[in-house]
């Protein structure tokens, strides 16, 4: 018989930061929840912290904002599916309309068709509010599938998600198009901020982000990824603001830039699938809860705010976390010390 009845694991968390960011509508400084049995991490984002806010903050963008899914059918035939998917692409504005009718805060803004064989395979992404938007959108998708095969009596139904989403699986597709929020995070540090505080230089850094992961990313077969360890940072602030843990699988890809600017450092990172939201399963509990509120993320702000200003702010902890990585490992012996040291007491 199925146990029904809760329990929970606890994984260690500590607040880290300050953090100064300079977000798309404020600068603020907040301190970070990172929930991870990987001691290390905690020092390792609060010294790339203390190095950007030293150095002005660390400023976002968010350049697209959107969640995913895909339905596919079976045509028949590659003529019949090639005649439905161009009359598809010809009334998007209808297959929107349906799709936004089953929610209040849901807004379809793009749509993507593609045929394989006699299998139809249409993509939509829209905007879900304060909401990651898993079954908002997936609700949404189901509509438009459903809407399909009545339209088209001939077509037989396959699956409301057609893995073109693609959710919690890393691909092109959503290094290319995006799932959740794209960000990037950047800043640029001085040279005696890297001396004093990272123990490093711009050039070293920039060196190292070359031949580690922007090359050895090739020689690895990485998908349109190249960065140390985004996903440690992911998972810790995941973990502890009540988030899908499992999309730091699409949250991992991203891609750490970096060059000397005169005798600074400028450092970036962009990470187009952060899959985060402010309301949903999980936040109701009182650790996350918690988490959120200290963040600034339960505010009375339109739909969709308070869920944007946790991707940024999750965005600039990616960046102190990688920040300091590569720093580190600028420095021969400096990360197996520190982490014997942390974890191993010696």
């Amino acid at each position: 018989m199925e146990d029904k009845k809760l329990s929970y694991a606890p994984v260690p968390m500590r607040y880290v930061g300050p953090l100064t960011i300079c977000g798309e509508s404020s600068t603020y400084e907040v301190k970070v929840p990172l929930a991870t049995f990987e001691t290390p991490l905690w020092p390792s984002v609060t010294r790339g912290a203390r190095a950007t806010s030293k150095a002005g903050g660390i400023s976002t963008a968010i350049t697209h904002d959107a969640m995913a899914r895909s339905v596919v059918f079976d045509a028949g035939s590659a003529r019949r599916a090639s005649e439905i998917a161009t009359f598809l692409e010809t009334e998007e504005a209808t297959l929107f309309s349906i799709a936004d009718a089953t929610s209040r805060y849901l807004h379809c803004n793009a749509l993507f068709v593609r045929i394989v064989g006699p299998c139809v395979y249409v993509r939509i992404s829209g905007s879900t509010g304060d909401a990651a938007g898993h079954n908002m959108i997936t609700k949404g998708a189901d509509a438009i599938l459903r809407w399909i095969c009545s339209k088209f009596p001939d077509v037989r139904h396959i699956s409301v998600s057609g893995n073109y989403c693609t959710d919690k699986k890393v691909s092109s597709v959503n290094a290319i198009l995006g799932r959740g929020k794209s960000v990037i995070a950047d800043v640029t540090i001085p040279r005696k901020i890297c001396q004093t505080l990272l123990k490093t230089t711009p050039e070293a850094v920039t060196e190292l982000n070359t031949k580690k992961n922007l090359l050895g990313s090739i020689i690895n077969g990485g998908v349109q990824s190249a960065n140390a360890h985004f996903a440690n940072m992911l998972l810790a602030v995941y973990l502890a603001t009540g988030q899908d843990a499992a999309n730091i699988v699409e949250g991992s890809q991203g891609i750490t830039y970096c060059e000397v600017r005169g005798e600074d450092l400028y450092f970036s990172v962009s990470i187009p699938n952060i899959i985060v939201g402010t309301v949903g399963s999980g936040k109701e509990l009182p650790s996350t809860h918690d988490a959120l509120l200290r963040l600034g993320c339960l505010e009375a702000r339109p739909p969709g705010l308070n869920s944007r200003r946790l991707a940024e702010i999750v965005a600039a902890t990616v960046l102190c976390g990688e920040l300091n990585l590569l720093a580190a490992q600028t420095k021969p012996g400096e990360l197996v010390r520190s982490h014997m040291s942390l974890e191993r007491g010696v």
